[in-house]
């Protein structure tokens, strides 16, 4: 039995809840956001960030709990949790969410963004808050959007300088059928992985490389087995943080205009971080002695994947949006 201690403390809790209850409409709960990058990743950073935010302005009546490394699976695994409601926050790459999200297929297109700066410009305004507005039917609510730099190629065996240096070789990509009619573009043989597999491929000669940012490059040891970088910047796609429809209707209104607000001021945060260890990634890999191709002929690369946006030309409306993004200025 519990003692009258015991007891005095569980009523002020029960009654703290009611309270809660009457004076919001909604119950105090921990969010559980899932994210694969390590602790210190910007992106996890900006979680945190995003979590303090909340908890400020909610008085401590809603926290997010961050659930970094893979603790909760893999990306596939964790958005699809995501869409069930068992997790409620989830960071993503949009090539892998596009897989349910379809506007998402339109951002990972390759050498859709002239530069980081187009991207984000794009972002920033009326397309990017329409993209955000049309994951609900699919079971998420899109929040904001975190950089997610360049995607370049990388590879143990050789520089490659063309197209044509790039043929036969063994390069992951991530889950997402778009990435691997990529790479299938440019000659070379695609090898869906989790993220979280690519290092143990690479040493032991499972696949000969991968595509991925500086920091994804070096701060997962890819460096270590890859010593030839090529500047292709193929994709600037970037990330993408939702939260789970269920999670989202479980909010008021007020809670959820602290949630986007939250969330939109994480982006920002990101950003700086991102900057910062992006310049760090890229001297660490110099140092150790990777060899980085800067100059290469972009055209060759751009014209192969010509088949891949005449495919994506028969949806009506993945060819507008292309055609919007594309006159950003």
């Amino acid at each position: 039995m519990l003692s009258r201690a015991e007891l005095s403390r569980a009523g002020v809790i029960f009654v703290a809840l009611l309270l809660t209850v009457w004076t919001t409409g909604t119950v105090a709960r921990e969010f559980r956001a899932a994210d694969t990058q390590a602790e210190n990743y910007p992106t996890v950073q900006a979680l945190h960030y995003m979590g303090a935010l909340i908890a400020e302005r909610t008085g401590g009546r809603h926290e997010i709990k961050v659930f970094h490394s893979r603790q909760l699976g893999e990306e596939r695994e964790t958005i699809e949790q995501t869409r069930a409601g068992a997790i409620d926050l989830n960071r993503t790459n949009v090539a892998l969410i596009g897989n349910f999200v379809p506007a998402m297929n339109v951002l990972a297109m390759p050498f859709l963004f002239r530069s980081i700066e187009h991207m984000q410009k794009a972002l920033d305004g009326p397309v990017g808050s329409e993209i955000l507005n049309s994951f609900e039917p699919y079971g998420f609510v899109g929040l904001a959007f975190y950089d997610s730099g360049a995607r370049s190629i990388y590879n143990g065996l050789r520089p490659v300088r063309n197209v044509a240096d790039l043929k036969g070789l063994r390069i992951r990509v991530q889950q997402s059928e778009l990435m691997s009619q990529m790479i299938r573009s440019l000659g070379a043989e695609p090898v869906e992985l989790p993220y979280g597999q690519v290092l143990t491929g690479l040493a032991n000669h499972l696949i000969d490389g991968a595509e991925n940012n500086w920091p994804s490059f070096v701060t997962t040891d890819h460096y270590k087995y890859a010593g030839h970088y090529t500047l292709t910047a193929h994709t600037m796609s970037p990330e993408v943080l939702v939260i789970s429809l269920k999670a989202w209707q479980s909010l008021s209104a007020e809670e959820q205009t602290i949630f986007r607000e939250a969330a939109q001021r994480s982006s920002h945060f990101m950003r700086e971080k991102w900057r910062d260890l992006e310049e760090q990634s890229q001297r660490k890999a110099e140092a150790a002695g990777v060899t980085i191709i800067r100059e290469i002929d972009r055209r060759p690369f751009e014209d192969a994947m010509a088949p891949i946006y005449a495919n994506t030309a028969r949806d009506p409306s993945a060819a507008a949006l292309i055609e919007r993004i594309r006159k950003v200025e």
